[in-house]
């Protein structure tokens, strides 16, 4: 399977341009080509090239054909770049498209012609019209899935669509987000990354939105000062790892969950690649190099993560702030470093192995344990998963990026502007970027 990821504001861009004029047209998309695990093959547009008029040797109503110097010059820079090729084209009416026998004609030179100069990865013909959008591997019948991805996450077209089981269990769910939201939810694989306080919540609150596949990673085994927070934990799990007693917890409430356990620290490259197989990621960590890594991950795959945090600061035994965030990071939305929310120093000291941490004439002491409530947890993992409804079914929930004071009582909206040339979420960035850059994290585990 393939399936081609577009950022959502670029969806709505070539969609608006290519539609509603007197003549088919076209667009070229670049994208950088990933491969998961389960051997989906992941294609991330990041860029568009618009031909100009004279790059078309014919244009009508009902076709629109390309100039083989056109051709050559995007081939040759795909090729330097080590990106792929989606041809975009429109096709006139307000029906789901379908490509014709004149697309057909055309692709089957131009396939030839890629194979021979460009054999390494999987171009795609796409064609747009005012009704949907409908895409293929190019010169086969092959069709494959397009998402989009941005403030909510759309599966657009998915060849393998069909009629989808739903259990009666969920009938009062479906009443809200409808039988597709909840056909969508159960198609997702979620990855938690963080199983304490907010993320043993949000595991188990997904488990009964009817969520079936999951990837659990922390490095942690239960301490006997967790249980005041762990959901689903009791006194005879100290000394078991947190992803177990998570995955238990899915499993007793659905028995044919698939639950993939990763026992080990994002900060770790092997660890973080487990990530690229997921949809939807869930950033429940306390660390800033952990939530560096995530937001890397996020935008330069194209995996939305839903970052949360919760903040009690104690003086002299008075509560003076009580603070949650969840925040969103996807394409089109600002990133943590965006947002002011990472500091450099602290990433600088999580991405130590403990050998370099104690070397560190910087570094005194061990961090003290944060202040932690269960309800607070549960709040704060409670809007998180809110956001992830609102983004996959429509439920009309509009922030993402949202401020819990606990003090006030008061929730309200955040906005960060994303910043152009951000190294994170900018095209200059690693935005869509895929396997072509690094990873900002470790090669290996602590070594001393």
């Amino acid at each position: 399977m393939i399936e081609l990821v577009l950022a959502a504001d670029d969806c709505m861009t070539v969609r608006a341009e290519l539609t509603g004029g007197d003549t088919e047209r076209c667009v070229i998309l670049y994208a950088s080509q990933t491969i998961r695990a389960d051997g989906i093959i992941r294609l991330l547009a990041r860029e568009i090239e618009w031909p100009a008029e004279l790059d078309y040797s014919r244009k009508s109503l009902l076709e629109a054909e390309l100039k083989p110097e056109f051709i050559a010059r995007i081939t040759k820079r795909s090729r330097r770049d080590g990106t792929a090729l989606v041809f975009v084209h429109s096709h006139p009416g307000s029906e789901a498209p379908h490509f014709s026998s004149i697309d057909s004609e055309g692709e089957a030179h131009l396939s030839g012609f890629l194979s021979r100069r460009h054999p390494k990865l999987n171009h795609v013909s796409l064609v747009v019209s005012a009704g949907g959008v409908r895409a293929r591997r190019i010169g086969t019948d092959e069709e494959i899935r397009i998402v989009s991805i941005g403030a909510n996450r759309q599966v657009l077209f998915d060849p393998t669509a069909g009629p989808y089981s739903i259990s009666q269990v969920f009938d009062r769910q479906v009443r809200v987000l409808g039988s597709e939201g909840q056909a969508a939810l159960q198609q997702l694989r979620i990855a938690i990354v963080g199983l304490g306080g907010t993320g043993s919540i949000v595991a188990q609150q997904i488990a009964h939105l009817g969520v079936k596949s999951f990837i659990l990673v922390d490095p942690d085994i239960l301490e006997h000062s967790n249980l005041n927070r762990l959901a689903n934990a009791v006194p005879d799990d100290v000394g078991k790892p947190k992803v177990e007693i998570a995955a238990r917890a899915i499993r007793a409430l659905n028995k044919d969950a698939i639950v993939a356990t990763v026992q080990g620290d994002v900060i770790q490259a092997r660890i973080a690649s487990r990530l690229l197989n997921a949809d939807i990621i869930f950033g429940c960590t306390d660390s800033h190099g952990s939530r560096a890594v995530l937001q890397q991950i996020s935008y330069q795959y194209m995996i939305p993560c839903i970052d949360m945090g919760v903040a009690i600061a104690v003086t002299e035994r008075r509560i003076s702030h009580i603070f949650g965030r969840v925040q969103m990071l996807a394409p089109g939305l600002a990133c943590l470093t965006c947002s002011n929310l990472l500091d450099a120093n602290e990433v600088r000291q999580d991405m130590m192995t403990a050998f370099e941490r104690k070397a560190d004439p910087y570094i005194q002491g061990e961090r003290e344990p944060a202040p932690a409530v269960m309800s607070l947890n549960g709040t704060v993992a409670s809007l998180a998963v809110s956001m992830l409804l609102s983004s996959i079914t429509g439920l009309p929930i509009a922030a993402r990026h949202l401020i819990y004071n606990g003090i006030s009582s008061s929730l309200r909206t955040a906005r960060a502007v994303p910043k152009e040339s951000c190294y994170i979420c900018s095209r200059s960035g690693a935005l869509a970027r895929g396997d072509s850059w690094p990873l900002f994290a470790r090669e290996d585990a602590d070594a001393h």
